[in-house]
């Protein structure tokens, strides 16, 4: 550990050698050049951001300059109801978010982090790859194009007091994400007094004891240091931090049929390559946690107190969120 960050190891050559694909794409004539403008909340020296780094160094390498990535991470360009607001006004071609930021353009797709549903990266997986068409096809309707899926870690609550029933969190003050839907009806389903902040704000909250509790994954709360400001977590996850990489479809449309191709390949092998990295920076977050001594709740006997919560959220979303056979669509493809 230094300056109480939790480093892990380096991927940045490891990435570059992933993307090593045979063959280059080479021009005979001088040709226009893009430059897609791509924000994220994820911190500039992230796992996130080294990938991006990477497939933007792998874009350029086989377009030959023509096409390039200009990113703009830890959250430079605001929240992510800011970056959908600029995608729509054409200050920004593209962003990197979780499915808070993709319920804005698909109220719908609030159906993949639903609480107690696809907990797993299996089931999640599942259901990505086999109704990706139908997924798609969703974005494009709306003007956008969803470029690849990615995680952020499996989904806990962490907390400076201890709790192990959602009736032991109507006495503490968690965080909800000011645009985030499932902890705002889970905490209302709970009767807990949920405090509405940005992301930046959560750990000056969590410092004055204006929240106690926040919804996270492992590695966002050692990436943000809100670990080093609580005590207990949840050994079980809710469900996983899922989201993605979106832009506008006129911008991807714009492009030559030939970097078309070279970016949604590259992008194919860079959400792969987050995906397994998260995964596994994410375990790593969570034994390290552990170990620096923040305890893990079990839920026990007041499982199915959990369960019920998480179903309630389900019925109440099901038919204004989402439809019914949606839901259904997606219980069956989650099946092995």
């Amino acid at each position: 550990m230094t300056d109480r960050r939790i480093r892990f190891a380096p991927v940045f050559a490891l990435v570059l050698a992933a993307f090593a694909l045979p063959g280059t794409t080479t021009t005979s004539k001088a040709e226009e050049s893009y430059t897609l403008r791509i924000a994220t909340l994820a911190p500039a020296g992230s796992s996130w951001m080294k990938i991006v780094n990477a497939w933007n160094k792998t874009l350029q390498d086989r377009t030959k300059g023509r096409l390039k990535i200009r990113t703009y991470p830890g959250g430079a360009q605001g929240d992510e109801r800011d970056f959908i607001r600029k995608m729509r006004v054409g200050q920004l071609d593209g962003a990197v978010v979780t499915m808070t930021g993709m319920s804005m353009v698909v109220r719908a797709m609030i159906v993949l982090v639903l609480p107690g549903f696809l907990d797993t990266y299996e089931e999640l997986d599942r259901v990505r790859a086999k109704m990706a068409p139908e997924f798609e096809a969703m974005f494009d309707k709306e003007g956008f194009k969803l470029v690849g899926w990615g995680d952020a870690g499996r989904n806990r609550l962490f907390a400076a007091k201890p709790f192990r029933s959602p009736s032991d969190l109507k006495s503490l003050r968690p965080w909800v994400w000011k645009d985030e839907l499932v902890f705002v009806e889970l905490y209302d389903v709970i009767g807990a007094n949920a405090v509405r902040l940005g992301v930046p704000e959560v750990y000056p909250a969590l410092q004055t004891r204006m929240i106690d509790m926040v919804s996270s994954s492992a590695l966002t709360a050692v990436a943000l240091q809100w670990y080093t400001r609580v005590k207990y977590m949840t050994g079980w996850n809710s469900a996983i931090i899922a989201g993605g990489t979106m832009m506008r479809k006129d911008k991807f449309d714009e492009l030559p049929p030939d970097l078309q191709e070279i970016f949604q390949s590259t992008a194919n092998r860079a959400h792969d390559l987050i995906n397994k990295t998260i995964r596994k920076d994410d375990e790593e977050a969570y034994k390290l946690v552990v170990k620096r001594g923040i305890q893990v709740v079990d839920a026990g006997d007041a499982k199915a107190e959990w369960d019920a919560a998480y179903k309630k959220v389900r019925d109440n979303f099901t038919g204004r969120l989402f439809s019914k056979s949606l839901l259904d669509a997606v219980t069956e493809a989650a099946k092995p």
